[in-house]
């Protein structure tokens, strides 16, 4: 982790909002006006809407540590996936407004309540606010990891910006199927704009480093959520990241999937994942030569 320049960061994330007026930032592309309050597939305007800002012992452990990441969740979501967990706040919006100014204070208020790290949570539709925010914050004394936590279907010119600026990206790889992306998450070419936007971060901050607290420090860890009937692909992924990536890469594989939002109703996502589907998916990790990270208990 550098030391960050916070008037470059706040040029960046002006650069950012300014891309609003006719809104490009994510795949999608829509080209609408948020700062006339048009909403494109986020659901979002340009009003910056967080759901909470807290400290949150539920990610990964070198994220969590003792003391919890601060965990800032914004509203909207640049996907739809049927079986969101989080939906209330990536579907329905549900949220506050807050300015830039006061995301910086409440950045600031999580690393003097002891914060590893500030952890975004969906942040590609509202990432010119945060990053003018994380300039504002760094100006004042901020100097804790800034985690980017993404569906990782994301724009390559996007992902690109924030070279200096990010610290860890913990980074999802959903699917190897664009057809099975498309009508599980409304993403389209997402086998394509996934591994761009991976292989961009992964250029950008490498493996995964650790202090002397085993707290995360800079790196990349891919998260990979087991889906039912093998929608995963994990294979395909998993050999992407050791050949394409690196052996060594973190990976935190998630068996935590159950039906919520849409999939309750659907036919091939009603149900939890089997343990013989997840003891799968691990044996295809350690098949495709990766050895590090974190496997999720099944419940």
């Amino acid at each position: 982790m550098t030391r960050k320049d916070p008037i470059r960061i706040i040029e960046v994330g002006e650069r950012l909002l300014e891309r609003l007026s006719a809104c490009d930032l994510c795949p999608h592309e829509c080209g609408i006006d948020r700062t006339a309050k048009e909403t494109g597939q986020c659901g979002m305007t340009d009003a910056l809407t967080t759901a909470s800002c807290n400290l949150h012992h539920g990610e990964e452990p070198p994220l969590s540590g003792t003391y919890g990441s601060g965990t800032i969740f914004l509203s909207g979501c640049s996907l739809a996936c049927l079986y969101c967990q989080n939906y209330p706040i990536s579907q329905q919006r549900v949220g506050s407004v807050m300015t830039i100014k006061d995301m910086a204070a409440k950045m600031l208020d999580l690393q003097g309540r002891g914060a590893h790290n500030i952890n975004f949570v969906t942040p590609d539709h509202f990432i010119g606010h945060i990053v003018k925010a994380i300039g504002l914050a760094v100006a004042d004394g901020f100097s804790i990891p800034i985690v980017s936590n993404s569906s990782g279907w994301q724009k390559l010119e996007t992902v690109r910006r924030l070279e200096g600026i990010i610290d860890i990206f913990l980074v999802d790889m959903r699917y190897s199927n664009d057809e099975i992306a498309r009508n599980c998450s409304g993403a389209l070419r997402y086998k394509e704009v996934n591994r761009a936007a991976v292989k961009e971060m992964f250029r950008q901050v490498g493996n995964l480093t650790f202090d002397g607290a085993g707290i995360a420090r800079q790196g990349v860890l891919i998260r990979h959520l087991v889906l039912p009937g093998g929608r995963s692909g994990s294979a395909e992924i998993f050999n992407f990241l050791a050949e394409e990536l690196s052996p060594e890469i973190y990976v935190s594989l998630m068996s935590q999937y159950f039906p919520a939002y849409k999939a309750v109703d659907h036919p091939d996502l009603s149900r939890r994942i089997k343990r013989t589907e997840f003891d799968k998916a691990v044996d295809l990790f350690y098949n495709a030569g990766l050895k590090n990270g974190y496997i999720q208990r099944m419940e």
